[in-house]
């Protein structure tokens, strides 16, 4: 029995269209958002301020070594600020800590009254602080980080959330609606349900080869039917 080409390669086009149409919606719909919002928006730069540069009055400062001997194991220290005031900062195995930069005196993990201050003067809008926690759990929009941080919510319809270390008061990540609709629109892109980081899993090859061949087939149909109909007119 001789193979009717045409109403094969019709049929396989027909059912991967009703498998992955879908899906290739899906691609095109998001695809469309991350295209059109700009990306800048998208890690929410507008939410906060850039670190004002001011210089150091290096009199009477604690020696790096005296801090080097009260954090063991440190393998680098630095000057910054916290509040306007200068402190050192050691990165320990067990994570970042700061010590005061005049007696060299180990400093406490912030309070919340800290916190909220430190987000205020991070935060470039006027709206309020609506929630502030300290999460000893990862959050979805979180994944990657490891807590504990503190998780500081302002009023507004994108919902601005900034995320700051318990030791350091430093920003960690800054979430907002937009953010939050674009990672929700990177997990349907990609097809990773659980982490949305695998951009090379096993559903999203299967997906992506199917497409192809849906696309092959229609390809093959189109011309199909041009010669078909050229036969027709001779």
């Amino acid at each position: 029995m001789a193979i009717r080409w045409p109403l094969l390669v019709r049929r396989t086009h027909k059912w991967l269209a009703l498998v992955v149409g879908v899906q290739v919606l899906l691609w095109t719909l998001t695809g469309f958002y991350m295209v059109v919002v700009h990306i800048d928006t998208i890690h929410g730069d507008h939410l906060v301020r850039a670190p004002a540069s001011q210089p150091y009055e290096l009199a009477g400062l604690a020696p790096p070594s005296r801090i080097v001997a009260a954090a063991p194991g440190a393998s680098e220290v630095r000057l910054q600020r916290l509040f306007d005031r200068a402190v050192w900062r050691a990165e320990t195995p067990d994570g970042a800590r700061l010590f005061d930069a005049r007696s060299g005196a180990p400093l406490p993990a912030l309070t919340e009254p800290q916190v909220r201050e430190q987000a205020r003067r991070i935060y470039t809008g006027d709206g309020k602080i609506v929630s502030v926690k300290l999460l000893t759990k990862s959050p979805l929009e979180m994944q990657a980080r490891k807590p504990p941080y503190w998780q500081v919510e302002f009023e507004g319809w994108n919902r601005p959330t900034l995320y700051l270390s318990p030791q350091t008061g430093e920003l960690i990540s800054r979430r907002h609606a937009l953010w939050r609709v674009f990672d929700f629109a990177w997990m349907l892109h990609i097809m990773d349900y659980d982490e949305r980081t695998d951009v090379n899993n096993p559903l999203l090859r299967v997906a992506t080869w199917s497409a192809f061949a849906m696309a092959l087939t229609g390809a093959w149909l189109l011309i199909w039917s041009f010669k078909r109909r050229k036969g027709k007119k001779a």
